[in-house]
């Protein structure tokens, strides 16, 4: 009988302490959260080389705004009226900002690379930055109209941030030249639960998607080729392991709360048994 007791004593304070072990556990470690952990703290700055940026460069899909201007506004508008609202090459609608719901207009690349612009027709910009694109519509606008001025910019430069961010969605930039933090920043940052070590980035190709990891702790992640990200890529912040032992706090605290109860209750009752 006394044996008995002992063993129920025994096997009741285990789960107690296993209990508070997991309480424990769930709280989160915050020299994880800082970004740049291994900077120095010193006041005087810290130059570090940032890896060369490459312009993003325009494949089959994309969807860019093509504006050409001339001396008569009559032509200007016509030039920049669309051919179409539907068709291929064509002025089409595309979706803005995940943030403001806005949307703008378009002329998509068809699948041989080329967009189709009002009296110009087809002209190929495929594997062409937007400043190699934007002249290369000069030259066949220039057969037809003098001295034109031609912008040329992305129009659905898309970045989409998921996980543990404070507003994962879709955005579209304003600029080509983003990074990391850049889109992170759209999404409200981090939350205390991102892993910041291990960033998640998948980069879209006409065959296949690369993956990469990110650590976004080290100072030399902006180092990294992958630091500035190209149209349609896609940031994954993973979850730390303290955010399931979080999301179960009240289950777990129900569980500590019982396991002292009858902890306290084995203590009294063997105290009186074996006096």
């Amino acid at each position: 009988m006394r044996s008995f007791f002992l063993q129920l004593y025994e096997s009741k304070v285990s789960i107690f302490i296993l209990s508070i072990s997991i309480l424990i556990s769930s709280c989160k470690h915050y020299e994880r959260i800082a970004y740049f952990k291994d900077s120095s703290d010193s006041s005087l700055p810290e130059a570090i080389q940032t890896h060369a940026f490459k312009s993003p460069l325009i494949k089959p899909d994309d969807v860019l705004t093509i504006t050409i201007q001339t001396i008569d506004n009559e032509v200007t508008s016509l030039l920049n009226s669309g051919t179409s609202s539907t068709g291929i090459g064509g002025n089409v609608p595309v979706l803005g900002s995940a943030t403001t719901g806005q949307a703008s207009n378009g002329y998509l690349v068809d699948r041989e690379g080329r967009v189709e612009l009002p009296f110009v027709g087809r002209v190929k910009i495929a594997g062409l930055s937007t400043e190699d694109a934007k002249e290369e519509i000069r030259k066949q606008v220039d057969k037809y109209f003098n001295e034109p001025v031609i912008n040329v910019r992305f129009a659905n430069y898309k970045i989409t941030v998921l996980g543990e961010v404070a507003r994962p969605s879709s955005y579209i930039i304003p600029n080509e030249k983003v990074n990391v933090f850049d889109a992170l920043g759209l999404a409200g940052d981090m939350t205390i639960y991102g892993r910041r070590e291990n960033v998640l980035l998948i980069r879209d190709s006409l065959t296949y998607k690369k993956l990469i990891r990110l650590d976004l702790n080290s100072k030399y992640v902006i180092t990294s080729p992958y630091f500035y990200l190209e149209p349609n890529d896609v940031i994954y912040v993973e979850p730390t392991d303290s955010k399931v032992a979080t999301t179960d706090a009240y289950r777990n605290r129900e569980i500590a709360l019982y396991s002292a109860g009858l902890s306290i209750l084995l203590i009294v009752v063997s105290r009186i048994l074996f006096k």
